[in-house]
């Protein structure tokens, strides 16, 4: 058997890097070295990974020698620079950034779903999904292989920390202006109470905002095509009709998914029940006679994707709907990468 191989984290000290030294922490040793990068003013740093203190060096293109896979956590335009400059050295970079995940040559990529695209890397690089898709994905993947999924209707609930840091100290600022206020029932009374900046285009405490990302194409955001997009091509079917609709709310952590889909054979509920508390990565949570379904503040700080409210009608038996739950700062971002480098480092041992 070889050694395992050496995994470089890039954007160690951020946000989802921090939530990735976790995770690695969590998850079967796979690794050998486990080299930390980041930016010069990060560097020196010691931070724990697997109980070990481990330096945190200065993202160069030398520090990727030796280096087999790579791990990027960082802003697109880190990823644009310096994922291909690892490539060239032969690491596989497995980006989390949005740089690549429509690149023809970069396969997008989620293990429950469609593994075997790993290896189909012409550029060297793979790339994970957006957070809002693969809360959804993984329940979609299962579902498409039994039955064939031909339409997604999906109206997203989304956390604030879908926004970075920004969106949540702007969340939290808000509910701080309004807590213990009598605001009345003027919407007036909410917006004058919120003063603060923040990522989003109307007061998210005690409110909804129909809008996540920028505005493009016919109306829709950048959020919505991303849903769209990704999941065709996660799928494998360019032409897949999807309706998507994304909204923040005023949730921390974990985004939520209402989805009606539409597929080419018939189902029922309960077979769509014993179809997903058999697949990987998909917690079946569905008594409703009980009140029993997934919320956002059940599923934070968990791996699985979480679904119920499953309903088929009889009188649309091809059809379904279900709400899922999934912590968009998990599965959404650094395990799905690092499930996705697991898999690259099954080749090396």
């Amino acid at each position: 058997m070889s050694k395992k191989p050496t995994l470089a984290v890039v954007g160690a000290t951020g946000a989802v890097g921090t939530v990735m030294l976790g995770i690695l922490t969590e998850r079967e040793d796979v690794w050998g070295e486990i080299r930390l990068l980041a930016s010069a003013r990060s560097a020196g740093k010691v931070l724990q990974v697997r109980g070990q203190d481990v330096v945190v060096q200065e993202l160069t293109e030398e520090a990727f020698d030796g280096v087999d896979v790579a791990m990027f956590d960082v802003p697109d335009e880190i990823s644009e620079k310096w994922a291909p400059i690892a490539a060239a050295r032969g690491v596989v970079a497995v980006d989390n950034s949005g740089a690549f995940r429509m690149d023809s040559d970069v396969p997008l990529v989620v293990p429950e779903v469609n593994a075997e695209q790993a290896r189909n890397r012409p550029r060297g690089i793979i790339s994970n999904p957006n957070c809002t898709t693969l809360s959804m994905i993984v329940v979609v993947g299962a579902l498409h292989r039994e039955f064939g999924i031909k339409e997604l209707v999906v109206s997203s609930y989304q956390a604030a920390s879908g926004a970075g840091q920004a969106g949540i100290d702007g969340l939290q600022a808000q509910l701080s202006a309004v807590a213990g206020k009598d605001l009345g029932s003027e919407t007036g009374d909410v917006r004058a109470a919120v003063t603060d900046s923040s990522p989003f285009p109307a007061p998210l405490a005690m409110n909804v905002v129909p809008w996540a990302g920028s505005l493009k194409e016919d109306g829709y955001t950048s959020e919505e095509l991303k849903v769209r997009n990704e999941s065709r091509k996660i799928l494998g079917i360019p032409d897949l009709k999807v309706h998507a609709t994304c909204v923040r709310v005023p949730v921390v952590t974990t985004h939520s998914l209402a989805v009606h889909a539409v597929f080419e054979k018939p189902l029922t509920a309960q077979a769509v029940r014993a179809l997903l508390e058999a697949a990987e990565g998909v917690l079946v949570v569905d008594d409703p006679e009980n009140l029993v379904f997934p919320t956002p503040i059940d599923v934070v700080g968990t791996d699985p994707t979480v679904v119920g409210r499953i309903r088929v009608s009889s009188e649309y038996p091809n059809e379904m709907d279900f709400f899922v739950c999934g912590d968009n700062l998990r599965k959404g971002a650094a395990l799905n990468t690092a499930q996705i480098a697991e898999v690259v480092a099954k080749e090396f041992i």
